[in-house]
């Protein structure tokens, strides 16, 4: 095996932890840097890189974060940056490429802690504010984490961790006489970015779960800056007068790139709000004239019902990720809003969407093309890119690519040179890619491969069901059978009667083999915090 260290510019971090637990350079996918956007540097801070860039384009009047309760321009930002920074670097007495582990909900001081971080010279750790001090344990102990940022609402899951003793700061607590706050009280210079190399690690992010078993993906700065000049470049259209919002975590990479890393990178404004239900969203896209939103399917479909009821003309994209597009849930929106859905693909070891169509572009029932900067292709049993119309494993190369922290399931992610997502997909003679099921949700009953996505469609048209997940069901007959777990809307009764108008709808809709022979209702379905359906909790439910 080649070490990866060996391959890679010399670091500018003292601890070298990071680099040490990369994967050896032959278990990497093959990284491509074809647009000329994305020739960096060797020596890099992407966080500096980002505000350097905002002050030489006159943006630090402008407004970059909008809270609750406060607004900051690029230049009040960037001054809370670097005092945070102040903090890490002298009052903690962070080495270089020290972790920090960061608790917060989305808002402009998590976003502060997020960016300080990188722009300190250390590696950002970020978790999801529901995560609970086993889950929390778990990272902080993989991570090899030297110190916690920390909302102070949401400190008594740190405080229950193990390993416990790490350095804790808490912010939103400005009275307390430790609090983050206070320590960059005592800070008011300029923060010199420390050196870094372009491929220097900053970001350490673990995956949501839906597998049950979370993974961390290790990012380097150029990576950061990679992901502003792919998809919102050439397929959002990102320009300086959008104001985005939406609900994706900034610890889940969906939110950091669409909620702070996309509008900085333009000189745009993001709106950073706690806890949104999708009537919150509305009403906040309405009082905040936002113009792009980034969310997940399941929101889009519950906001289409209340969308008449808010002025959303300011609303120009919406960006919808974290799992698959219902056609239903695409044709709702658009109806409600006039919008045509930007629907996408990406994945955290990939860090963000690489398959997406915006526009004109825009086939209903496909996610998309590769966005520019990416390859994609269907592999077939054999490992070889396969004709259109077959089903087979989506394969991914561009400027990011996993690269697992210590994990042997690394070399199953990456083959050949390629990012195998663990999708199943089709794409069609025009380059088109449509998505079928995750490679482990397939469902073969009776000698059929089923779609648990596809019955999922299906139902969704019903006009009863309110969500659904379909699963496969171990039976002795058929090897499996496919099951239904369905949130009903408000005033449909469960009932057998229920059961079986969805199964006859079903039939009607799709192939009668396909139909679901279970149907099981649930007042709510199983999801992580970034909205991805758990289904592998359906079918721990299902034995």
């Amino acid at each position: 095996m080649t070490d990866a260290s060996a391959a890679l510019a010399p670091s500018g971090y003292a601890d070298g932890f990071a680099r040490a637990m990369l994967p050896p350079l032959d278990e990497w996918p093959e990284l491509r840097f074809d647009l000329p956007e994305l020739q960096y540097p060797p020596r890099l801070n992407c966080v500096a890189e980002l505000f350097d860039a905002a002050t030489l384009r006159g943006w630090d009047e402008r407004t970059a974060l909008i809270g609750a309760r406060e607004r900051l321009t690029y230049a009040e930002l960037r001054a809370r940056v670097d005092r945070i920074a102040h903090v890490l670097h002298h009052d903690l007495e962070l080495a270089t490429g020290s972790r920090v582990l960061l608790r917060g909900a989305n808002c402009p001081m998590m976003a502060a802690c997020i960016l300080a971080v990188i722009k300190a010279g250390c590696i950002a750790v970020p978790t999801m504010p529901l995560l609970r001090a086993r889950e929390l344990g778990t990272i902080a102990s993989r991570a090899r984490v030297d110190a916690v940022l920390c909302a102070a609402a949401l400190r008594a899951e740190v405080d229950a961790m193990e390993p416990g003793g790490l350095p804790l700061v808490l912010f939103d607590d400005p009275d307390a006489p430790d609090a983050l706050e206070r320590r960059m009280a005592a800070h008011d210079a300029p923060f010199a970015a420390l050196d870094t190399a372009a491929d220097d690690v900053c970001l350490i992010s673990f995956t949501s779960g839906t597998t049950g078993v979370p993974k961390g993906t290790m990012h380097f700065h150029r990576d950061l800056l990679a992901i502003c000049d792919c998809f919102p470049r050439y397929t959002l259209e990102s320009r300086i007068e959008d104001v985005f919002i939406g609900t994706p975590p900034l610890a889940f990479t969906f939110g950091l790139g669409g909620l702070l890393l996309f509008p900085m990178r333009v000189g745009a404004s993001a709106v950073l709000i706690e806890k949104l239900n999708p009537e919150g969203l509305l009403a906040a896209i309405q009082e905040r004239r936002a113009t792009v939103c980034f969310t997940a399917p399941t929101f889009y479909r519950q906001m289409a019902q209340l969308a008449p009821r808010f002025d959303l003309s300011s609303l120009t994209r919406s960006v919808s990720a974290g799992e698959a597009l219902p056609v239903a849930t695409r044709e709702a929106w658009k109806a409600a809003t006039g919008l045509e859905m930007i629907d996408g693909i990406g994945a955290t070891e990939m860090l963000h969407i690489f398959i997406s169509a915006a526009g004109s572009d825009v086939r209903p029932g496909a996610t998309g093309k590769p966005v520019p900067g990416y390859l994609a292709c269907i592999l077939d049993e054999d490992g070889q890119p396969a004709a259109p119309g077959v089903v087979g494993r989506l394969a991914v190369k561009g400027p990011t690519g996993c690269r697992y922290l210590s994990d042997p399931r690394q070399r199953n992610y990456v083959q050949g040179g390629w990012n195998i997502t663990g999708d199943a997909y089709e794409m069609d003679a025009d380059g088109y890619f449509y998505y079928r099921s995750r490679l482990d949700d397939m469902i073969i009953s009776a000698g059929y491969n089923i779609a648990g996505a596809e019955v999922e469609e299906a139902l969704l048209h019903h006009p009863a069901v309110a969500e659904c997940g379909v699963v496969g069901r171990a039976d002795e007959e058929r090897g499996q059978v496919v099951e239904a777990h369905v949130v009903l809307k408000p005033g449909v009764a469960p009932s057998s009667e229920t059961a079986l108008a969805l199964q006859e709808f079903v039939k009607a809709q799709i192939a009668p083999y396909k139909y679901p022979r279970v149907v099981r209702f649930r007042e709510q379905l199983p999801r992580t915090e970034t909205g991805k359906l758990q289904r592998f909790k359906l079918r721990l439910d299902a034995v």
